[in-house]
C-alpha cells in the first residue's frame, strides 16, 4: 500500500527497492514484531502513552550491511500499546515507503507515517545507527526545564553513566539540548545539528518535549534510553533534595543563583556564581604540561602504535568504530586533495591491506597535526592502552598539582580546556608522575564555554585574544619551549601556578 501524502515522505528520496518476498520474509516480519513488542514494553515505562513517542529500527539481516538494510517504523497517533506488526510502516535505507500498514477496522483510516520519520533518518545517515528511541518519558521532558536557558545538560560520577556508548563513571555526560516546535518534523534541522556538534553524544534532548536516543542496534538503544532515563530522573531528585549533580563531589546546591548556574549554558557545571566562586580553565600544552611531552612523547607513541593497535584490535566494536570515523575523514580529504590521502580498501579485499592503508593515512594526519575527531579518538584510545600497561606516563610542571590542590580547598572548580580527546586528557591527568589528580578537576572540554568570571590561562596568544573577546580573565603561560610572545601583547604572565 503507497503512504501517500504522509509525513515520512519528508525524509523519502530515491533508493534501493525490495521484492515482494522480501518485505513478507522473516527477518522484515521479525523486525515488525520486534517494534510492536518494544511500543508495548515502553507504553508500561511510560514513555510512549497518548500516542506519543515512537521507535524505529533497522531489520537485522546480517547478509545486508546495516547501512543498506530496510528500517522499520512504528506509525504516529496510535495506541502505542495496542500496536501489531502489520501496523509498521516499512522503508530503503534511504527513507522511501516500501510498505504501509491497511486501514484499521475504525476510523476505517491506515495509521498515518511517524511524524519524527525525518529526525529518524538524521540518525541512521548521519551516526550509522541500528535503532532509535523517541521517549515522552517525563523525566526527559522536565529536566530540560530545571534550566529554561541551557543548551546542554551535563552530569558526572553516576554509575548508570557507564551504560551510555563511550563513557566511564569519572566522564562528564552531556546531552546538547534543543528548543521545541509546534511539529515533530521542524525539529529535523535542529537535531542534525546538535548531531553534528557533539560527535560523542547518542541522544538529544528537546526541551519540554523529550529525548531522541540512537544505538548500532536495538539492544544499545534501549539499553542507553534506560540509562538515559534513569540518570535525568535521579538528577531532578538530587535537584529536589539540594544536591549538585554535575561535580564529582555531588555537594550541596548553596542557592537559588548558583543552581541557575549549574546548567547554564555559557558557565558548564556550576562553576560561575556573581558572589564569590570562581572557574579556571586550563589548556594544557605549554601551561600544565611541557610542550616536548605531548610532541616528543604523546604523538610518537600513538605513531609508533598504530599498526600494532589496529592489529590487535581489529574486531572490537570500539576500533570498527574507529575505523568508521577515519573512513569518512579520509573520504573527505580525497574529495578536497587533502596531501597524504590515501583511499582505503573495502573490508572484503582483507584486514593487512586495510590496516597498511588507515596506518599510511593516521601517519600523515599525525605528521601535519591535524585536529580532527576521527584521529583524536583513535589517538585516545592508543594512549589508553600505553597508560595502562605503563609504557606511558604524564608529566605535568611540578608547581600544577600544587595548585590543583589549592584550588579545589578553597572551592573553585578547575577544568580542562584542549584541542584533544576528553579521553586523552583523563588518560594523562589520572596517570601522572603526581598521582591521580582528575580528583581535582571538574570536567573537560574540547570546545568553547562562555564568559564571566572564568580564568583562561594559555600559552597560545592567539588562544588568548580569543577567550579576552569572548569576556574571559586571560593569563599567558610562559613555560620553557613556548613561542615567544608578540612586544606589548597586552596580558599578564605567569611562570608559575603559584603566582596566581
Amino acid at each position: 500500500m503507497s503512504c501517500g501524502g504522509c509525513a515520512c515522505e519528508a525524509a523519502a528520496g530515491t533508493g534501493a527497492t525490495a521484492s515482494e518476498a522480501y518485505l513478507q520474509g522473516e527477518p522484515v516480519r521479525e523486525a515488525r514484531e520486534l517494534v510492536a513488542e518494544l511500543c508495548r514494553h515502553f507504553y508500561a515505562q511510560g514513555w510512549v502513552t497518548g500516542t506519543g513517542g515512537s521507535i524505529t529500527v533497522k531489520v537485522n539481516d546480517p547478509a545486508v550491511p546495516l547501512a543498506d538494510r530496510l528500517i522499520v517504523m512504528s506509525p504516529s497517533g496510535v495506541q502505542k500499546e495496542r500496536m501489531v506488526a502489520e501496523d509498521m510502516y516499512v522503508m530503503a535505507a534511504d527513507g522511501k515507503v516500501l510498505s504501509a500498514p491497511a486501514a484499521k477496522p475504525w476510523p476505517n483510516k491506515p495509521p498515518k507515517c511517524t511524524d519524527c520519520a525525518p529526525l529518524f533518518m538524521k540518525a541512521y545517515l548521519m551516526r550509522g545507527a541500528g535503532a532509535v528511541i523517541h521517549s515522552h518519558g517525563m523525566e526527559t521532558c522536565i529536566a530540560t526545564m530545571l534550566n529554561p536557558g541551557a543548551k546542554e545538560f551535563r552530569m558526572t560520577h553516576m554509575e548508570m553513566i557507564k551504560g551510555i556508548k563511550g563513557h566511564g563513571y569519572r566522564d562528564e555526560l552531556v546531552i546538547p539540548i534543543v528548543e521545541n516546535t509546534p511539529y515533530e518534523y521542524e525539529l529535523t534541522d535542529s537535531l542534525s545539528e546538535a548531531i553534528a556538534a557533539y560527535p560523542k553524544a547518542t541522544a538529544v534532548l528537546v526541551r519540554n518535549h523529550g529525548i531522541y536516543v540512537w544505538g548500532d542496534s536495538w539492544i544499545n538503544a534501549k539499553t542507553q534510553a534506560e540509562c538515559y532515563h534513569y540518570l535525568l530522573d535521579a538528577c531532578i531528585k538530587l535537584y529536589q533534595l539540594g544536591i549538585d549533580w554535575t561535580t564529582p563531589e555531588h555537594g550541596p546546591i548553596n542557592s537559588a543563583k548558583r543552581l541557575r548556574s549549574i546548567l547554564s549554558p555559557e558557565i558548564p557545571n556550576g562553576c560561575h556564581s556573581a558572589e564569590t566562586s570562581k572557574c579556571v580553565v586550563l589548556d594544557i600544552e605549554g601551561t600544565t604540561t611541557p610542550i616536548s611531552f605531548v610532541t616528543d612523547v604523546m604523538f610518537p607513541y600513538a605513531r609508533d602504535n598504530v599498526r600494532k593497535h589496529l592489529t590487535s584490535t581489529f574486531d572490537s566494536e570500539e576500533t570498527k568504530e574507529d575505523i568508521k570515523l577515519l573512513r569518512i575523514q579520509i573520504e573527505d580529504d580525497l574529495r578536497n586533495g587533502v596531501p597524504g590521502a590515501v583511499s582505503v580498501p573495502p573490508d572484503e579485499t582483507g584486514k593487512e591491506e586495510v590496516i597498511n592503508s588507515l596506518v599510511a593515512n593516521v601517519e600523515s594526519m599525525i605528521k601535519a597535526d591535524r585536529k580532527i575527531t576521527s584521529l583524536k579518538q583513535l589517538q585516545g584510545h592508543i594512549w589508553r592502552t600505553g597508560f595502562e600497561k605503563k609504557e606511558l606516563q604524564g608529566v605535568v610542571f611540578e608547581d600544577v598539582p600544587v595548585a590543583l590542590k589549592n584550588w579545589h580547598a578553597n572551592g573553585i572548580k578547575v577544568y580542562i580546556y584542549s584541542s584533544g580527546s576528553r579521553e586523552a586528557q583523563r588518560l594523562l591527568f589520572g596517570n601522572t608522575t603526581y598521582g591521580d589528580l582528575r580528583k581535582f578537576l571538574c570536567g573537560y572540554f574540547d570546545t568553547t564555554t562562555g564568559p564571566s568570571q572564568i580564568l583562561f590561562i594559555t600559552d597560545v596568544f592567539q588562544e588568548a585574544v580569543a577567550a579576552k573577546h569572548a569576556g574571559y580573565d586571560v593569563i599567558i603561560s610562559i613555560r620553557p619551549g613556548n613561542a615567544p610572545l608578540p612586544d606589548n601583547h597586552g596580558f599578564r604572565t605567569i611562570k608559575s601556578f603559584s603566582e596566581i
